[in-house]
């Protein structure tokens, strides 16, 4: 697990052999820095600097003159000044080329779906490419604690889980391109041809998208701008150590948002949780509603949403609205975590001949029939295969798929199941 810690006052000897980052508090950078580091599973240091000024007294050498902040001391003595996560990644080592001009099978998102099916696909022989635009996991990553997925009793942190699939996919000889992003794709020839985002052009016999879902977000005023100054999207693992003594408010009624408003729990010394509904049994696993029932720090509001943001540079108070009568209430806090579900990302297949259902998830399999027969313009005299789109040779597993099951397990399943179909489409174009 990533091991962040928060001190009053670094030292230059410690923490030696971890990342070091220095910064001002809510800084939207900093945060975009401290997430894909705690995703990632990179144990770090953060120490928090007012201003650039502080520099000298906290380490007591020069300031450099194209130092600022945030500032990322690397093992090697390597500084970054105002990094972008990719420039950081880059510096990790972790941005590379492709080895081969074409594999078998690209897989596109590196979250639970995603490592699913490249471990299955490289083990089983298949050229195998993983590209992922952000840190491996995808949303699942964001997790505290994943405590009903079979073989973990005491449970795994999203975050663990994704890396112990990552170090499998890379042992079966898995290509993993991380900080990459596919914008358009193109099938002709029993080929997809992807353009990335990069101009760079990926080629495979067959493809999986396992992009998942992206947070849905409130859609309020200052949104955008608080992003990482108070406002943030999903549990908040790396936000955690820095919530001590404070008010924290938690968006959701789902098993995400459960987990994190028990994990902010630990933290911090009230947490509230905003409620749509007006249980959380419906959308929450019997174990987390009993907890948070029982939890004494837990203030939960029903039938209520967020409806104003305030704040000038960080958030400073939010407004909640009882969707009953429409009361109004006003809550200091500079802590606000959307756990509100998702939206699938599946803009790339615009112009492909994908179908996606009204809410832009990808359709697949019997999905796909309409009196038992496969949609217009489907090439073959088969049926689709039960994860298979609308074009031949590619499929869909995990959160992006039309009536999947929201479950790290599921994903997992019909990552590996996707497999199954790649190989049976690529024996009969051989």
């Amino acid at each position: 697990m990533s091991e962040t810690s928060v001190t009053s006052a670094p030292t230059v000897s410690s923490q030696a052999h971890k990342v070091r980052l220095f910064g001002q508090a809510h800084s939207p950078a900093a945060y975009a820095i401290r997430d894909f580091l705690s995703r990632s599973q990179v144990p770090f240091e953060w120490q928090e600097l007012p201003a650039l000024n502080a520099w000298p007294e906290a380490l007591g050498q020069p300031l450099p003159p194209q130092a600022a902040l945030p500032l990322v001391m690397l093992p090697n003595g390597t500084q970054l000044f105002a990094p972008s996560v990719p420039e950081l990644a880059n510096s990790l080592g972790w941005v590379v080329a492709p080895s081969r001009h074409e594999h078998d099978v690209t897989i596109y998102g590196a979250g639970p779906a995603g490592l699913s099916a490249a471990v299955y696909a490289a083990s089983e022989g298949l050229r195998t490419v993983l590209v992922e635009r952000l840190a491996v996991g995808g949303q699942a990553g964001t997790s505290s604690l994943i405590e009903n997925y079979l073989g973990f009793p005491k449970g795994i942190s999203g975050a663990q889980l994704a890396e112990r699939a990552r170090e499998q996919a890379a042992k079966f000889g898995v290509e993993i391109l991380l900080m990459r992003e596919g914008v358009k794709s193109v099938f002709h020839d029993q080929h997809i041809y992807t353009q990335m985002a990069d101009g760079s052009t990926l080629s495979a016999r067959a493809n999986i998208c396992a992009t998942g879902v992206e947070w849905r977000r409130l859609n309020l005023p200052h949104e955008d701008r608080l992003l990482g100054a108070g406002v943030f999207y999903g549990a908040g693992v790396s936000e955690a150590p820095m919530c001590l003594q404070q008010h924290v408010v938690v968006v959701g009624g789902g098993n995400s948002a459960g987990q994190a408003v028990m994990f902010l729990a630990r933290y911090a010394t009230q947490v509230t949780m905003v409620v749509r509904g007006q249980d959380l049994s419906l959308g929450m696993s019997a174990y987390l509603v009993e907890r948070i029932k029982k939890a004494p720090n837990i203030d939960l509001r029903f039938n209520a949403e967020v409806t104003a943001l305030d704040g000038e540079e960080i958030l400073r108070e939010i407004e909640i609205t009882d969707r009953r009568d429409g009361s109004c209430m006003r809550r200091a806090t500079s802590w606000l975590f959307i756990c509100i579900g998702g939206a699938p990302n599946t803009a790339w297949t615009a112009g492909t001949g994908i179908l996606c259902d009204k809410a832009n998830y990808l359709i697949t399999g019997p999905d796909l029939l309409i009196d038992g027969r496969p949609p217009a313009g489907w090439p073959l005299e088969r049926l689709p295969f039960y994860l298979e789109t609308s074009v031949p040779g590619s499929f869909a597993a995990g959160d992006v798929r039309h009536n999947s099951v929201k479950r790290v397990a599921a994903a997992v399943g019909e990552g590996a199941m996707a497999v199954t179909f790649v190989h049976r489409y690529l024996e009969e174009t051989a």
